[in-house]
Formats: structure tokens, C-alpha cells, sequence
């Protein structure tokens, strides 16, 4: 018998009625009980669960909508991020939803998003899935048992992946559909088992709330070292942020989401949603070890049908295969999510399809704005749904763009601003090719971004000599310990080096295209803050 707690807050203020039996606040191994009661996945050896969440293997972006509504309308960052959606159509179709959800079972997990007790955010996440119910368990931040029963959310999220719209009635553009109603305090998520899309809309959320209360929310891993020395990791999915964070020489604060308030950082998260195809036992051990391990929820990963021993360098399920896991599995996790200290480093972490960029490079301020709304990076493969087998160059602004729901200025403006006051030192780290563009080059070692990383961080490159590169205008080291010198140099790792230069004019070209919408937001220093040698 499952021993749950009911909150006095029922599901009737949501809009539920007649509803099979609603299983409140289940603990993890009662989850897994019902995950196996009810065949959605298999217990693999050591104790993680196993799922499949078939044809959605990756986010739905073109399937997300903002409902256009007055409370915040004139906030919303409109456009093919944000995309309108009209509020009857939200309506008639949560009515649909609803009746679709009569006689039917349902999971319900009371959590909070946000460590920091000032900006903590109370949340509820209603599945019809039971290992939904233990993602969102892993993934956000548990309320303490005793108070489940006057838990009142701020935000609820309603996740149906058997339910579909049908885009003809409903204005949607598939079956899938993940609508924000920041009027209502709600999401809907229908069509998809991705459970990606539960973590991102609760991260949406906290995008359009907490920078309105001077918090500024970002896409981000971070850590801290022996003498509380803060490190930020913006990039997107792929580009290293948790394993680069997951340093057994520092404390993991969190690997993907953090607000950045007056007096510190706070993780948004109680857990982390790491890729972990063909992930190294050597190179990413912290990671590697939540893969063997109870309460991990391993998403698309291969499996023995007899030996129920994974395969995670089996990629046939798809590129993007996940755990998602408590953050107590990592053991140098800061079991409180936050600290009261500023950053002293922020690494821009991006992955460079065309092998161009240096491996490193010291950001002034201005620069530091610059890249932060640039975004540039590449999308790889499997994040997002219908994208091919190969990383395409990309540009997401704040490292986050589908994310984000104020204009990328907003954000970009608080993290400047913050540079300036704190003193932060900024860093360009490209974790992508080198020696060629993709398909040519190869990726850049782990090792050497490691020590790139920890020599930027313990200060072993503050007086080291720098060259600029001719052009992208940015400081580059010419040595880094453990580094061999002509990694440092990216033209120089390429066979023909005229080759080169035409790739990276053709970068820097879409650099310029890129930035342009954002100049108009921007001092005239930061917006030429990326110089290039041959306009003088």
C-alpha cells in the first residue's frame, strides 16, 4: 500500500473531475512499482528504470505555444520563439484534455523549483504516467512530507502524452502540443513522452517570473571550488555544461538551470537530466556512476532483454538518450542547491560546427554581452525533434533562447550589468571541432578543455600572453598548462590553411547577420566589441 500525502489544494481547482484513483506524492520506490504495475519500463540491472518515449526522442519546439493573454502580454518576447496562441483555443481544448482525463488514473508530484527559500516557486506536476510522476520527483526540488497537505502551487503542469490535438480544430501545428498560459498559471503538454518538455516549461516559467523580481534566471551548470570561488556554464544541450561542471575537484551546484540574485546563486533544480550516449566510465565518472544506480530514470537507452545490462553506446533508439537523476547521486553535489557568493568566472561554452573558434579566449565585458546574446553553438544531434544526424551551426540567444520568454535583452542587460558590479572574469571555451569543420576535424579533447577550464579558473592564465584573433577580435592564449601550444592556435590544427580563413569569414559573416536585430538593445562598445582585423 502506498503511503502518500494529499494536499487540502485538490485537483478540482485544476479543472479534474471524476478521475480514477489519484496517487498523491508516491515516494521513489513506490513509483517503481507502479511503473512496472503498469508496464511503462523495466528495471535494468543495478536498479535503473528503463523507458521509451517512442517517436518524440527530443523536444517539440515548433509545438510550443504562449497563450496570448493581458497579464502578460506585453512582456512575452513574440516571434517564432513565442509563438501567439489564442486563449479559446486553450480553453476548448484543455475542456477536451479534461474530459479525456475522466476515469482515468493519475500521478500527482508537489515540488518546488528554485533553492533559494526567497524566490522558491511552488509547483505541481499532474501525469497520466506513473515514471513522469518519478521524473519530476528527480528532477525538481522535493517539499519536506510535512508540508504536502497546505502545498499550494504557484504553477501546474499537466502532462497527457496519449492525448492529442487535432491541429484542424485546435490551431496547433501537430498532435503535439506544449501551450505556457502564464494568466492561468498552467501548462499543457499533450502528444509527446519526452520528458525533457516537463523540465523546459517549468524553466520557462521560472524565465518569466524571477527576472521581474531582479533575479536573473539562466541556462547554466555551476560550481564551486575549495574557497567558494562560484563558475558559470552557459551553453545548450551538447556543449558540456554537466559534464564540465561534474569536477570532482569542486562542488556541483547544479547542471543546467540557476537564478543569479543580489546575494548569490541558486540552483532551480533538485536533479539533473544529463545525455549519456557512449559516456566514459574514465572521462565522466560522477555521471557514468548515476547510470548503475536506484531512482535514475534511463530514457531511450539500450537494454538487454535477458542480461537487463544497458548499452549506453548504443545509439538506435536515438543520439539523445538521458538520465535523469536526483542530484544526491553525484557526491560533490551541494546538497542545499545554493550559495551566498557571486561568481568569479563565467565560461560560454559553445561547440563549433565549422572548427574555427580557439579552444579559449578571454571576454571583455562587452564581448561577454555580445557572445551571451549571440548564443552561437551548435544544435546536436537528437536534442530537438527533426533534426538530422549531423550538428548544424545555430544561434540561441542567452544560451537558451526556446526558453526564454522575455526579449533576450532583458537578460542580457542583467548578466552585464552583474559582470560590472562583481568583477567577473569571462571566458569563450569551444568544446566543438578543431583541425577541420565537422566531418574533416575532430571534436576537441576532454582533457585538454579540462585543463583549459581549471587553468582559467585557478587564475594560471590571468598573466599569461595573449594574440587576437584576426577574426572574431578575441584574446587567445598562447599556452594553458596541460595544453599542448598548437592546440591554442585553431588555424594552425587545420591541413590547409586558406581553407580556414574562408570558413571562418564565413562564420564571422554570420556573426554580423546575427547580431544586428540586437543593436538597437546594446551600446555602440558592445556591439563592436567582435572587431575584425581586415575592417581596419
Amino acid at each position: 500500500m502506498e503511503h502518500s500525502v494529499e494536499s487540502e489544494y485538490g485537483l478540482k481547482n485544476h479543472g479534474f473531475y471524476n478521475l480514477g484513483r489519484i496517487y498523491w506524492n508516491l515516494v521513489t520506490p513506490a513509483l517503481y512499482e507502479q511503473v512496472v504495475r503498469f508496464r511503462e519500463g523495466i528495471i535494468a540491472h543495478l536498479g535503473p528504470i528503463v523507458v521509451r518515449t517512442g517517436d518524440h526522442t527530443g523536444r517539440s519546439p515548433r509545438d510550443k505555444f504562449t497563450v496570448r493573454e493581458p497579464s502578460s502580454e506585453e512582456h512575452i518576447w513574440w516571434g517564432d520563439i513565442n509563438r501567439p496562441f489564442a486563449p479559446e483555443q486553450y480553453e476548448n481544448l484543455k475542456k477536451r484534455m479534461m474530459a479525456y482525463f475522466q476515469g482515468r488514473s493519475v500521478f500527482v508530484q508537489d515540488c518546488h523549483a528554485g533553492a533559494d527559500p526567497r524566490y522558491q516557486v511552488p509547483i505541481r506536476i499532474v501525469t497520466e504516467a506513473a515514471w513522469h510522476s518519478l521524473f519530476a520527483r528527480n528532477m525538481f526540488i522535493r517539499a519536506e512530507r510535512e508540508t504536502l497537505r497546505k502545498h499550494v502551487p504557484a504553477f501546474t503542469i499537466i502532462d497527457a502524452p496519449n492525448f492529442h490535438a487535432v491541429p484542424e480544430m485546435d490551431g496547433t501545428n501537430s498532435q503535439t502540443f506544449i501551450l505556457v498560459n502564464f494568466g492561468a498559471k498552467e501548462v499543457l503538454i499533450g502528444g509527446t513522452a519526452y520528458a525533457g518538455e516537463i523540465k523546459k516549461s517549468v524553466f520557462t516559467i521560472l524565465n518569466y517570473i524571477l527576472p521581474q523580481e531582479c533575479v536573473l534566471s539562466m541556462h547554466c551548470s555551476a560550481n564551486y571550488g575549495p574557497s567558494g570561488d562560484v563558475a558559470l556554464f552557459f551553453g545548450l544541450s551538447g556543449t558540456g555544461k554537466t559534464t564540465l561542471s561534474a569536477d570532482p575537484t569542486r562542488t556541483l551546484i547544479g547542471d543546467d538551470e540557476h537564478g543569479w540574485s543580489d546575494t548569490g546563486v541558486f540552483n532551480f533544480e533538485g536533479g539533473c537530466y544529463a545525455k549519456v550516449i557512449r559516456l566514459s566510465r574514465t572521462g565522466e565518472p560522477e555521471i557514468y556512476e548515476t547510470t548503475r544506480r536506484f531512482g535514475t530514470i534511463l530514457e531511450n537507452v539500450a537494454i538487454g532483454a535477458s542480461s537487463r545490462r544497458i548499452d549506453l553506446n548504443d545509439d538506435n533508439f536515438t543520439e539523445n538518450t538521458r538520465a535523469a537523476y536526483p542530484i544526491t547521486h553525484i557526491p560533490n553535489a551541494d546538497r542545499n542547491g545554493w550559495i551566498d557568493a557571486h561568481p568569479r568566472n563565467i565560461i560560454m561554452l559553445t561547440a563549433d560546427a565549422f572548427g574555427v573558434m580557439p579552444p579559449i579566449a578571454r571576454l571583455t565585458p562587452e564581448q561577454g554581452q555580445y557572445h551571451f546574446l549571440l548564443g552561437y553553438t551548435a544544435k546536436v544531434a537528437g536534442t530537438e525533434r527533426g533534426m538530422g544526424s549531423e550538428p548544424s551551426a545555430t544561434f540561441s540567444p542567452c544560451f537558451g533562447a526556446p526558453f526564454m520568454a522575455l526579449h533576450p535583452s532583458v537578460y542580457g542587460e542583467m548578466l552585464a550589468a552583474r559582470i560590472m558590479e562583481h568583477n567577473v572574469d569571462a571566458w569563450l571555451v569551444n568544446t566543438g571541432w578543431t583541425g577541420g569543420p565537422y566531418g574533416v576535424g575532430h571534436r576537441m579533447e576532454l582533457g585538454h578543455t579540462r585543463a583549459m577550464i581549471h587553468a582559467a579558473l585557478d587564475g594560471s592564465l590571468a598573466d599569461v600572453e595573449t594574440r587576437v584573433d584576426p577574426y572574431f577580435g578575441l584574446n587567445v592564449p598562447v599556452r594553458c598548462p596541460g595544453v599542448p601550444d598548437a592546440v591554442l592556435d585553431p588555424r594552425g590544427t587545420w591541413d590547409d590553411p586558406e581553407a580556414y580563413d574562408a570558413k571562418a569569414r564565413e562564420l564571422r559573416a554570420q556573426f554580423d547577420e546575427t547580431f544586428r536585430p540586437f543593436e538597437a538593445f546594446v551600446s555602440n562598445k558592445v556591439a563592436r566589441s567582435c572587431p575584425f582585423a581586415e575592417e581596419a
